[in-house]
């Protein structure tokens, strides 16, 4: 199959398919724990302002987690990748993790943990660290009393508050001493979130290395593990080295997650990724050959993804979510690419043309004929 696809020139230039399908393994043993951070469908028939009130399809929404789940993979829901802090609010994120708890309760093997942030409290209004310990209790206990584990997320309200690290660790030691089952914390980089820059009381790696360090070890009974998301492998190596028996590495690398999960042979990282939601067919087969001791099969599968993956988290990475949707759109998971607060618009047509192909070269159009018909009508609102 060929399409006309456009390039950064202006000009158009012709693409001919290549890719096969990736074919996932149904029930395949992974040799890790592998979370994937799944996105929302928007609703774009609800009559909403879409700046303030997200509206969602709740029936594909949760369906994309039946997919997910169905492939091996277990959810981080209410993540940054259902646009948390970018459109997607505490009310909906609320009844997000409800739905999300209550469907994984259908489905035989089926897990999920979820986002516990400070949202719902703006980082102008928050003027002491009680306010963000509060606002932290508040969404704990909301998803704790569902029946669901944490993630505890870094907050936007801390970082504008906190004067140094020791307002991080108050903070921390608080909330996982008070936590009822063991808790997964978030380093989440400022290229994700510029407003978590100087995050841990630093801007320099190393010290807010050793005060992460220093809160795992005096919890390390209430933490499963830690997702850390630098895209620097060097950096998650050096924290990975450093963790207490017992607690884990989740990476959240999306640059460097084949090498990464498989390890140097002395640790390996496990995984909580957003491109998982976008990768989930390939990445489960990759994982049943991991797991068979197929490492060369792992790396032929997992190599072509890694491309599409940098392609989607490019700069400014904060707008990767709408990449993830689009792949969802093109192998028809929805009907439509339209997103939570218009984010669909964050990238250009010429970004959209280069995941397509990517998409293809990787083996991740499900349906290359429905993909095609679909990125034509896509150019064509373009004027390509």
């Amino acid at each position: 199959m060929d399409i006309i696809l456009p390039a950064e020139s202006g000009d158009r230039v012709g693409y001919r398919l290549v890719g096969q399908p990736a074919e996932p393994i149904i029930g395949a043993a992974f040799p890790r724990v592998a979370y994937a951070a799944a996105h929302v469908v928007a609703n774009p028939f609800a009559m909403t302002d879409p700046w303030s009130q997200a509206a969602v399809d709740w029936d594909r929404t949760m369906a994309f987690r039946h997919h997910l789940w169905r492939l091996g993979f277990r959810i981080a829901e209410a993540m940054d990748t259902s646009q948390r802090g970018m459109g997607f609010d505490w009310a909906s994120a609320k009844e997000l993790i409800r739905r999300s708890i209550a469907e994984a309760r259908t489905m035989k093997g089926a897990d999920l943990a979820s986002g516990a942030g400070t949202d719902h409290l703006a980082p102008a209004a928050a003027r002491t660290l009680d306010d963000v310990i509060h606002a932290y209790e508040e969404q704990f206990a909301f998803i704790e009393g569902e029946g669901g584990k944490a993630i505890m997320m870094a907050s936007r309200a801390l970082a504008a508050v906190a004067k140094g690290p020791d307002d991080y660790a108050r903070v921390y030691d608080r909330i996982l001493s008070q936590a009822s089952g063991k808790v997964i914390l978030h380093w989440l980089g400022d290229m994700f979130d510029p407003a978590l820059k100087g995050y841990w009381g630093s801007r320099d790696f190393e010290p807010a290395l050793d005060t992460v360090v220093g809160i795992i070890e005096r919890h390390a009974g209430k933490i499963e593990g830690i997702k850390i998301s630098l895209l620097d492998a060097g950096k998650e190596v050096l924290l990975r080295d450093r963790l207490p028996y017992g607690v884990v590495m989740f990476t959240g690398d999306d640059f460097n997650y084949p090498e990464l999960i498989a390890g140097d042979g002395r640790r390996h990282s496990h995984a909580l990724l957003g491109i998982f939601d976008a990768i989930a067919p390939a990445a489960n087969a990759a994982l049943a050959r991991l797991g068979a001791g197929d490492r060369a099969g792992y790396d032929a599968l997992m190599a072509p993804t890694v491309p599409l993956s940098r392609k989607i988290f490019e700069a400014p990475t904060e707008y990767y979510k709408a990449g993830i949707v689009f792949m969802a759109w093109l192998n028809g998971h929805q009907d439509h690419f339209t997103m939570v607060g218009g984010m669909q618009s964050a990238r250009g047509i010429c970004h959209y043309a280069d995941v397509f192909r990517l998409a293809d070269q990787a083996g991740l159009l499900a349906d290359p004929e429905l993909a095609v018909a679909r990125m034509k009508s896509f150019l064509a609102v373009a004027g390509v």
